[in-house]
């Protein structure tokens, strides 16, 4: 169970879930965006292997039970609103669904 301290701090969307921001340990690279219910950040917070909640699916997943391509937590981090997280992450393979290291690889909109 969540620890209710910490639960208390979530604020969560309508489907009870928040966002969470996931970051590469070292470089600051973002890697992708998920979504966590209380389970999901409860079990990550446990065991340090990130799972999420499949909005499309509707169900939590474990980073890599499929594709191998996991990822170690370093940290997790609630922000002063108390609606989104960020994970600091180890990423053994690809962090996108579509092979690529990032979910932000694809699409540049305004470049530098």
């Amino acid at each position: 169970m969540l620890d209710p301290a910490v639960a208390a701090r979530l604020k969560r969307t309508a489907d009870g879930l928040v966002c969470a921001v996931v970051q590469q340990h070292g470089t600051g690279e973002v890697l992708m965006v998920a979504w966590m219910d209380d389970a999901a950040l409860e079990e990550t917070l446990t065991t340090r292997q990130a799972t999420y909640f499949s909005r499309s699916r509707q169900q939590r997943w474990r980073k890599g039970e499929t594709s191998g391509h996991t990822q170690y937590v370093h940290e997790v981090r609630l922000d002063c609103d108390g609606d989104a997280l960020l994970l600091v992450v180890d990423q053994a393979g690809a962090a996108c669904h579509t092979g690529d290291r990032t979910c932000f690889d694809a699409d540049v909109l305004l470049k530098a």
